[in-house]
């Protein structure tokens, strides 16, 4: 068992509440234990210049700490008058996970803007990003449908993230603080619906791993995804291949 009760494949408690802000397009929180996630979802009209005139959207991400998400204050990267290359790697990732899930050349020339705002921070902040913008990313092209600004809902798949880890020799879903600091072996695995891969990012930390570590961690990680991504579900009904939304509020694991 460990430290806080799970066995090594088991997901901390995970909630999803919808419609968590008044103003954005999709809005949402999002809870992987003790670490919590605001994410928004803005449309803006127009892309950046390099698809202007190409008939096609774009999807770009932000993600900030606030100061107080963890154990100790962090100043604010505006303070600092830079943002950490740790905070553009997240960005990217989440930013390239959105893109696995719409067909952006069916939206228009509309930018929709992720912002990812960590609360609190207790491990895996980047994985529940990932899985509750795109519940976020969902509302606000089911919304773009429904006002008849777009067809259709091109969103082609679900997408979610967990991270996996290899501690004291041991693999361990969804990785704490703790256990993330103590880690031998961290891996993100970002996938589909489907079972497709979006990204995985696998790393030693001083230690190398083998093959075999590698697909048993992927494994690990896919089952992961496979639970979030059906409490994903729990917000849309798809019917040939149109997203609508549920009336649900809220869902947990």
């Amino acid at each position: 068992m460990r430290s806080d009760g799970r066995k090594p494949g088991e997901l901390r408690p995970v909630r999803i509440v919808r419609d968590y802000l008044r103003h954005p397009e999709g809005s949402v929180l999002v809870e992987f234990g003790n670490t919590k996630v605001i994410c928004t979802v803005s449309v803006q009209e127009g892309v950046p210049a390099f698809l202007k005139g190409k008939g096609q959207g774009w999807i770009t991400a932000e993600y900030s700490m606030l100061p107080r998400a963890t154990h100790t204050r962090n100043l604010r990267e505006s303070v600092q008058g830079r943002i950490s290359g740790r905070t553009h790697e997240i960005q990217r990732i989440i930013g390239r996970a959105m893109r696995t899930a719409l067909d952006l050349t069916k939206v228009g020339e509309r930018t929709f803007w992720v912002d990812c705002d960590v609360i609190q921070a207790d491990g895996g902040t980047r994985t529940a990003s990932i899985t509750g913008a795109f519940v976020a990313l969902a509302d606000a092209v089911i919304k773009l449908y429904e006002e008849g600004v777009i067809s259709s809902t091109p969103i082609k798949d679900f997408v979610a993230a967990v991270s996996v880890g290899m501690v004291n020799g041991q693999l361990l879903l969804d990785l704490n603080f703790e256990e993330d600091s103590s880690a031998q072996v961290d891996m993100n695995v970002v996938a589909t619906g489907s079972g497709a891969l979006s990204e995985v990012q696998a790393m030693g930390e001083e230690h190398s791993f083998s093959r075999e570590d590698f697909e048993r961690m992927l494994t690990l990680g896919l089952e992961g995804v496979k639970q979030l991504i059906e409490l994903q579900r729990a917000f849309f009904e798809v019917q040939g291949g149109l997203f609508r939304r549920k009336g649900v509020k809220e869902a947990r694991l």
